[in-house]
């Protein structure tokens, strides 16, 4: 991926890439232009690498109006670091894998909680919602929504 000065892009970090960090991807594209922004999602973990996403995940999409049926797992990789300018991760877990790979100080500068797009400088958690039940993936949707509408309001100023 070539560093495109006129292109934000943003990266979006979970465990497995199959639940959390592709719903938010898809509602962060859904709140941004088609130009000027790039969204993409990743794992920490190598579980999914090639996979759609959770298939309670393509629901709760769907519930609220989002395909993201063409999604594809992969694992966060240290280029993640030179082809993205923020890289927002869902817990703390995710937080520290990714830092334990940061060459630098501005490699960790990308990297921020989701969360924090609500309530600044808490560090919360997206709970994963992989082992419970739908409502779980709807809780996740609509945290993820507030935030990434923050965040795309941010993005656009």
């Amino acid at each position: 991926m070539s560093r495109d000065p006129n292109i934000t892009k943003i990266l979006m970090v979970c465990l497995g890439n199959i639940c959390r960090s592709p719903l938010a991807e898809g509602i962060l594209k859904s709140k941004l232009p088609d130009t000027g922004f790039l969204v993409d999602s990743a794992g920490t973990g190598n579980y999914h690498v090639g996979d759609t996403p959770d298939p309670r995940s393509i629901k709760i999409a769907k519930k609220y109006g989002l395909d993201i049926t063409t999604q594809r797992g992969r694992q966060f990789s240290v280029a993640d670091f030179d082809n993205f300018d923020y890289i927002y991760v869902m817990d703390s877990s995710n937080f520290e894998n990714v830092v334990k790979l940061a060459r630098n100080a501005n490699d960790i500068a990308k990297v921020h909680y989701i969360l924090n797009e609500i309530y600044p400088n808490q560090n919360h958690s997206v709970p994963d919602p992989y082992t419970g039940g739908i409502q779980g993936f709807d809780n996740t949707f609509k945290m993820l929504d507030e935030a990434c509408l923050n965040l795309s309001q941010k993005l656009l100023k």
